[in-house]
Formats: structure tokens, sequence, C-alpha cells
């Protein structure tokens, strides 16, 4: 914290809290259900714009209160995004990204408190901070190095086929095609019978040849539920 002048830090905190609210507008929409991480990316950029406003106030928020903010916001969106990642499986970019904030903000935090904390204090801070970059790294690792979301996409492909969007980036098709994957092969067969079905549909018939052979190789269609076919 040393490194900056305060009114440098501000800005560059602003900039930060600005950034994670753009990436997760934008990062929504690879996201089978993009509302969620959509909807939290406007709070947090929302949040940064007003921030910024205040910099140019005859008292602006001080980088301890930019630091408390941080850190409401990381918590919330931990508890928002891991409710996401592992319950609902829906979307996978809330978790990571609030990590990062939470552990700026209270790595932060305990570094402009370093020199009034006792020896004890230190090493409880510096034990806390390696728990946090321990979680933070399997945040990103699990949400956004492996964070496939298979059942979601074949949930948001049945919502785009009720609502008549079969073709297109977030068609039907689109989101079936990526309702399978290798480590949920229970998955696959529902998503292959969908596909092949849908390129029947829209006279794609060298596609659903293809999507039939691929769920023959599985058992055929006595490996899918006959609600969901």
């Amino acid at each position: 914290m040393l490194l900056f002048e305060q009114d440098s830090l501000r800005w560059i905190l602003v900039a930060f809290e600005c950034l994670i609210g753009l990436v997760l507008i934008l990062g929504s929409k690879s996201q089978p259900f993009p509302l969620p991480s959509r909807r939290f990316g406007w709070i947090v950029l929302s949040i940064g714009l007003l921030l910024a406003l205040g910099q140019f106030a005859p008292r602006p928020v001080s980088v301890l209160g930019h630091l408390s903010v941080l850190t409401a916001i990381g918590s919330f969106g931990l508890l928002v995004g891991i409710h996401h990642l592992i319950r609902t499986r829906r979307e996978v970019l809330i978790a990571p990204f609030s990590g990062f904030m939470f552990c700026v903000g209270v790595g932060g935090l305990m570094v402009t408190t370093w020199a009034d904390l006792n020896t004890f204090e230190q090493w409880s801070g510096f034990l806390a901070l390696v728990v946090l970059g321990g979680g933070q790294t399997w945040l990103v690792f699990r949400g956004l190095l492996i964070g496939r979301l298979p059942l979601a996409w074949s949930q948001a492909g049945m919502v785009a086929l009720q609502r008549g969007f079969i073709d297109g980036p977030t068609g039907a098709i689109s989101c079936f095609e990526k309702g399978w994957d290798a480590e949920e092969e229970h998955l696959n067969p529902m998503a292959y019978v969908a596909l092949h079905r849908l390129n029947l549909f829209i006279g794609n018939g060298e596609k659903a040849t293809e999507w039939l052979d691929a769920l023959n190789d599985v058992g055929g269609e006595k490996g899918v539920a006959p609600e969901w076919i």
C-alpha cells in the first residue's frame, strides 16, 4: 500500500472495481443462464462508477473505505457465486471474481493495519492470507478452468426451445451442443437425442445423422427417459 500515493491508489481500486464489473457483464454471454453474472456485474460496475464520481468530491472516499467496499461486495458475491457454482450449477463467473475482490479487500485491510498488530496477530493475519490464497486458487481452478456446465446448458436448451429459438448462437441447438461432457456421461444421450431431433426439424440431415451415430454409440434412445424425448 505504501508503494503508491493515496490518490493514485484510490483510482487503481476504482479501476479494479469497474474492470471486474465489465468482465462479469461481458463474460455472462458465455454462461447458460447469463442473468446472475450480468446482474452482479452491473451492481459492481455501478458501485465503481459511483466511487469514481466520489473521487471529485472535496472529501473523497478513503483507501480504507474502498477496501471495505471491496470486502463487502466480495463477501456477498462469494455467497451468491458459490451457491450457483456448487448447488444450482448454472454459472461459474461470480464466485472467482468475487474472490478476487474479497482477497484484495481483506489483504489491503490487513496491510494498512499491519504496523499496529502484535506478533500473534501478524502471524494470524499471514495464515489467513495463505488460506484466502488457497481458496481463491480453488475457485479459479473450479470455476474458470474446469467450469463446464453440461446440465445447465441442457436446461438452457429447453428454455430456448420453449421460446421458439432453435438455431443461432443462443438457440436450442447451440445450447445442447454444450450439454454433453466426458465426465458426466449420463447427460450425453439426452443432448444427443435432442440434437438429432432438432437438426431433423430444421432439415439438416447431415448433422442429424452425425448426432444419431453419437447417440447409437452410447446405447441409443434406450438410455434416455421417455419423458425427455
